[in-house]
């Protein structure tokens, strides 16, 4: 994963938090630019390009976190889900006669500016096979279990934390108290997955560990979306 790895999610949250009222748009578009810098979509700023796309139908936003293999949260077409999967996010922009999918790449512009570019792609429907806020933090929960039953057993290095990790986690206002303790949670764990390092292990040790990682790591991206999706859902007790 990259530095840009916060946008889609930052985006999301505050994108909807806008759209559902509880934020202005300069609010939503300023958070995600502080979190992640400038960003563009195409060559249009940030701020204009959502105004422009609410003016075109923008209904919601919604989160892909896809890996090789698991193309969470995408419905195709084959080019965006490829890009996507190499970025290891998208947002999907839904309006109302088509979806967009916008995958951040880094925007270099000279020696000394250095941004967030949105390109911009077809998507198909919404995916509607993703699991809710509650069956995502079940399965969250046991896959910790899981892992930690698997790591214990396997001592090992741990790499250096890069800088990024854990930053653009937290959820919008409007977003339950419940998706904000899930979001939490998923991206402390996502900062772990990070620091898991091979070298020096055996090869039984790095099949344990990777299977456990393995896991985990897709139970980090269903919870976070979940989390992201939570603002849809119907409110209910905690």
């Amino acid at each position: 994963m990259r530095p840009e790895s916060s946008v889609c999610p930052s985006l999301v949250a505050w994108g909807n938090a806008w759209l559902a009222g509880h934020v202005g748009l300069d609010e939503a578009a300023d958070h995600v630019e502080a979190v992640c810098g400038p960003t563009v979509a195409g060559d249009v700023p940030l701020r204009k390009y959502l105004a422009n796309l609410r003016s075109g139908g923008l209904r919601e936003l919604r989160l892909a976190l896809p890996a090789p293999g698991d193309p969470l949260g995408l419905s195709g077409p084959p080019g965006l889900n490829a890009a996507a999967v190499d970025a290891g996010q998208a947002a999907i922009a839904v309006l109302d006669d088509r979806n967009l999918g916008l995958v951040p790449m880094p925007d270099r512009r000279g020696s000394s500016y250095v941004g967030i570019r949105l390109e911009v792609h077809e998507s198909g429907p919404v995916r509607h096979d993703l699991p809710s806020l509650s069956e995502a933090e079940r399965e969250l929960s046991g896959a910790m279990r899981s892992a930690t039953d698997a790591l214990t057993s396997v001592d090992g290095p741990v790499q250096n934390r890069p800088e990024w990790v854990g930053r653009g986690g937290e959820l919008a206002p409007g977003y339950p108290g419940r998706a904000h303790r899930v979001s939490a949670l998923a991206t402390r764990l996502a900062a772990v997955l990070s620091l898991a390092d091979e070298r020096g292990l055996t090869s039984g040790q790095v099949a344990v560990r990777g299977a456990a990682l393995r896991e985990l790591d897709r139970a980090v991206r269903r919870a976070l979306v979940a989390a992201h999706h939570a603002i849809f859902e119907p409110v209910r007790n905690p």
